[in-house]
């Protein structure tokens, strides 16, 4: 009885396939055994791997895009002339039941020689720059937005219900409360003098939610979180300011972004906080 069989064209004669790895990088230029090495994450590695191919007559790579690993060898491969096909892992998963550093980059190889491989979107350098300090400054926002909710755990302990009185106890009048409270301040009817003038509630109303039990383990630990705030702010001011200047110098060298542009409006509200905070 007759076998059929199913080939396919090899659309990529000179293509190698990488199983990137957080220790080590596991490399396939053909499917024998003499045609697979593994290398290490080390830059010497890196620039090993990138010899080898060479030395192998290979002129595109396909890898998987594993959290941050890939990224150093990327810009080497690149550097060095190579066609980086960067993939999906879900695009590159191997046959279920067969799951080895070998046998993957064997199927990456396998996959992208006969031309089933696309490669993700990535985004040029300057917006890959401007997305790292955006991420970076959503983490900073999500740190101080916590650090908020432990002052306010603190406050509570200390029978101090500043939540209650005020809408924001990090606005204007939240923190110049918390920071007279964490120096000592223990009078209600002075520290319900620091109450802003946009407050809804009177310096009474506010006096009557500042009375403290004196806990000085629950003060410690609200000193602590308020610094821990006011850091995380700063942090986010100096994003800010690297953020314009991304923003700033792409709008300044590109006529099309320039005729795009808006400028600020003339009134806009101004976060008092973060103000008081940066000077």
């Amino acid at each position: 009885m007759n076998e059929n069989k199913i080939s396919m064209e090899i659309i990529n004669s000179n293509a190698a396939g990488i199983d990137i790895g957080s220790r080590s990088h596991w490399v396939a230029v053909g499917q024998k055994e003499e045609d697979i090495k593994e290398f290490g994450v080390f830059n010497e590695d890196l620039k090993n791997l990138s010899n080898w191919l060479k030395e192998k007559d290979i002129q595109t790579v396909a890898m998987e895009s594993t959290g941050t690993y890939w990224q150093a060898l990327y810009a080497i491969l690149l550097a060095d002339g190579f066609q980086v096909i960067l993939c999906n892992g879900k695009f590159t998963k191997n046959i279920k039941g067969r799951k080895t550093d070998v046998q993957d980059c064997q199927w990456i190889q396998k996959l992208h020689s006969i031309g089933l491989l696309t490669g993700s979107f990535l985004p040029d350098e300057i917006t890959e720059k401007l997305r790292t300090y955006c991420r970076h400054r959503a983490n900073l926002l999500d740190s101080a937005a916590s650090t908020s909710k432990k002052m306010q755990k603190y406050l509570r302990l200390l029978n101090l219900r500043l939540d209650v009185v005020v809408n924001d106890i990090c606005g204007l009048t939240g923190l110049l409360i918390i920071h007279a409270i964490c120096n000592g301040e223990k009078d209600p009817l002075k520290l319900a003098e620091l109450r802003h003038g946009n407050c809804r509630k009177t310096e009474e109303e506010i006096s009557k939610a500042l009375h403290t039990n004196g806990r000085e383990d629950y003060l410690f630990a609200l000193n602590q979180e308020l610094e821990m705030y006011e850091v995380l702010q700063s942090k986010i001011v100096q994003c800010d300011v690297e953020i314009e200047k991304i923003l700033n110098s792409t709008i300044g060298k590109d006529d099309n972004k320039r005729q795009h542009h808006i400028e600020p409006k003339k009134h806009t509200k101004i976060n008092k906080t973060l103000l008081k905070i940066s000077t």
